[in-house]
Formats: C-alpha cells, structure tokens, sequence
C-alpha cells in the first residue's frame, strides 16, 4: 500500500484578528454539536449491545478515535456528520456562504485526516466501517447487516 503523503491542509484559527465573524447566537448553536454519543451514533450503540456485541468506545490509542472498536476481531466503526466530514463536498461546498476561507480548509482537512486514519488503521491490520449520519438514519438494518456481515466473515 502507497505511503500517505498528501501535504497537510491548513486551516487558519477562527478568530476576528484573521477577518472571521460569527454571531452569538450562531457561536452558541456550534457550541451545542457533540463530537461523541451522538444521536446516530447511539442508536448503533445500542442495537450492536442489544445483539450481545461488547466494543469500547472512543478508543484515543487508535488514529482517528474511533467511535466503536472491536479489538477482537479487529473492527472499528466510525460515524460521521455529513457537514464536519464533508458529503457530496465538492457540491456542498459552493454552498457555504459566510467564512468560506475558514470553513472549506476546515472541512478539506477533516476529509483528509479521516483518509488518513483509515489507511493507518488498514496498515495495522484494521478493518474500518464508516457510516454516514444519514445513512443511519434512512437505513438503519442495513448498517447494523454490514456490521453483522462482518463478525460472520470472521467466524
């Protein structure tokens, strides 16, 4: 497998000193958003220990921070928010209309360092699955089926 070694996109810090602005309101609606035990991610959570699955959450040894990780068999799921991990980016992109400077590196850097962990985490014998927000929402059996699908290749 190829080295990873695309350049490290930089994202200037959010601040009034390098031209970005944000309203109150806006700044507490950001302060809400979870990064862990969101409502998706729960609802996987939950299913996989109702099956009787036991995973840890939240491993910080493991690149990227996976969301749940199966040592044993050597999984690790991940859910990402279509916004901060960047579906369908190139048209959601031309969307975004206040602080694109900060915003589009922002969200360019976190599809760039989810490639990353992925190949890092496969290199070290991982196999990783992604789900995305909506994916867990509009097809819910299906994503617990791929989880499933995979405990039985291992078997």
């Amino acid at each position: 497998m190829k080295k990873y070694d695309e350049n490290q996109i930089s994202v200037p810090r959010f601040n009034e000193a390098n031209g970005f602005y944000t309203t109150k309101q806006r700044s507490e609606l950001m302060g809400k958003i979870k990064s862990q035990n969101t409502k998706p991610e729960l609802k996987i959570k939950k299913a996989l220990w109702n099956l009787g699955f036991r995973y840890r959450k939240n491993v910080k040894k493991l690149p990227g921070t996976p969301d749940i990780v199966f040592y044993r068999e050597k999984l690790v799921i991940f859910v990402d928010g279509e916004f901060w991990h960047g579906y369908n980016w190139e048209e959601k992109k031309t969307k975004i209309k206040t602080n694109r400077d900060f915003w589009i590196p922002k969200i360019e850097r976190n599809i760039q360092r989810d490639k990353k962990n992925n190949q890092l985490l496969s290199e070290s014998g991982w196999f990783v699955l992604r789900f995305w927000e909506h994916e867990i929402k509009k097809d819910f059996d299906g994503c617990i089926n791929q989880i499933i699908n995979h405990f039985q290749k291992e078997e």
